[in-house]
């Protein structure tokens, strides 16, 4: 290499390390120095160095941008897939630095070009307020009626088929950072909808993203009025909380949590266990599909569970207080099967909503929204059972794992609102305890059917 070059190149660094320093002793004395001297030398300096040195620093502290915008086709499938895509499209959002315009949500789980599903509005059943209260300054989100009509929209095509690769898809995202589509304010991500987009988050991001998915006041005001139900069947059985428990339930726990640094001791607190129950005719037909898929590689997948096994596993419980209700979060077809309420062991009492009789409150509502009031009902019991190969369980698991996190100072296997699943063995033949893996790079591991964490059960 020529040596002016060489000479121009440590010219050029000796002027950098020059700026360099000069620069932070500035911006630290602005940042520390006592208020009044602060404001005197600020009179002294150039305004625009001044300005160009708190816009640094502020977009350090936020990077979500407010006046740019992303938005992404509707949102489909069952509740759970739902939610991934909402998450999917507020990370893939804060990738780009832009604010994600409100996305519609669907009222049921079938939609195809013919039949398209019926459009839910996403504050139709979470709380937008909530959503950027608790995500501030790591995911925004904002009503189309808040953007500029003055921006006109850039449509993006997501790519679909084998050839369009983790890789590609990636490479798009980071062209569209760049200025010559940065420029524009608003951005229209068409094609395939965001479930089906590439994964490139870990699912910490997406943990984050889920505790901001609350209900609306009115959808949570139907899961008041289905704990009570609850409440109600327990006192009549005789089965309120014993003086000295302790559990940690829910949301409710959550939010206190947050304002308490101590255990919860909730003497009074509701005592059920959930369990989701997996065994209707389709769910059945895809799950031995998927066995034998796994057979043909040469691999073995426990998924399918009969009634009889669910029942036994979940009455081997190690920690299974007795008596005790059991909510089974069921499909709407297997309410009229009789059979669903036999075989329990008499210290075991179940229930299911049309047996609770809350048939109501659910009807009142879509399939979506009736699928959430459920995951609402699981996510707040004091223990939950459900099957590791399926979304909804293991969201569930995901959430209450990072409840305990946050409330246990002990190891989260030893949690005091514990999760198990069923189609897996565990200790003295009862169910596997579940614990989400936190760390995992990808929302695949948990989504997908991995088996849980082991927690030696």
């Amino acid at each position: 290499m020529p040596r002016w070059i060489l000479l121009n190149r440590s010219i050029s660094c000796g002027r950098m390390i020059l700026l360099f320093w000069p620069l932070l002793f500035l911006f630290v004395l602005l940042t520390q120095v006592p208020s009044s001297f602060r404001s005197q030398l600020q009179a002294m300096l150039s305004p625009h160095l001044i300005a160009d040195l708190r816009s640094s620093s502020s977009a350090h502290r936020s990077m979500i941008r407010t006046d740019k915008f992303v938005e992404v086709p509707q949102i489909i499938w069952g509740l759970n897939n739902q939610k991934i895509a909402v998450a999917r499209a507020a990370l893939t959002a804060r990738y780009l630095n832009r604010t994600l315009v409100m996305p519609t949500l669907s009222e049921s789980v079938f939609h195809n070009i013919t039949h398209p599903a019926r459009p839910l509005p996403f504050d139709n059943l979470f709380s937008l307020d909530a959503f950027n209260s608790r995500c501030k300054g790591f995911v925004a989100m904002a009503r189309k009626s808040k953007v500029s009509k003055e921006l006109v929209a850039l449509t993006v095509s997501k790519g679909s088929g084998r050839r369009w690769t983790v890789e590609r898809d990636l490479a798009q995202l980071n062209d569209c950072r760049k200025q010559g589509v940065d420029k524009h304010g608003y951005l229209k991500l068409d094609g395939k909808h965001p479930f089906l987009w590439h994964d490139h988050w870990p699912v910490k991001d997406y943990a984050r993203v889920f505790r901001c998915l609350v209900l609306t006041d009115s959808l949570l005001s139907d899961v008041a009025d289905i704990q009570s139900k609850l409440r109600q069947r327990s006192a009549r059985l005789g089965l309120g909380a014993r003086e000295g428990d302790q559990y940690i339930i829910g949301r409710d726990a959550w939010r206190m949590q947050e304002k308490q640094n101590s255990h919860l001791s909730m003497p009074s607190a509701l005592h059920y266990v959930a369990v989701h129950m997996r065994i209707e005719r389709d769910w059945m037909i895809h799950c031995k599909n998927t066995e034998n898929a796994f057979m043909r590689k040469g691999k073995i997948a426990k998924i399918c569970s009969s009634k009889q096994e669910i029942i036994d596993r979940v009455s081997k419980v190690s920690n299974l207080r007795k008596p005790s209700i059991v909510y089974l979060a069921v499909a709407d077809d297997l309410l009229n099967d009789t059979s669903l309420m036999n075989g329990w062991s008499k210290d075991l009492i179940p229930y299911e909503k049309k047996r609770l009789g809350v048939l109501h409150t659910y009807g009142n509502h879509p399939y979506t929204i009736q699928a959430a009031l459920d995951y609402e009902i699981c996510l707040r019991a004091s223990i939950f059972i459900g099957n590791s190969y399926s979304t909804f369980s293991s969201l569930v698991v995901l959430e209450r794992t990072l409840m305990n996190e946050r409330a246990e100072s002990s190891d989260i296997c030893m949690a005091a609102s514990p999760s198990y699943a069923y189609n897996l063995a565990g200790k003295d033949g009862g169910p596997r305890l579940w614990v989400s893996n936190l760390s995992d790079t990808s929302l695949l591991a948990i989504s997908y059917g991995s088996e849980p964490t082991n927690c030696m059960s």
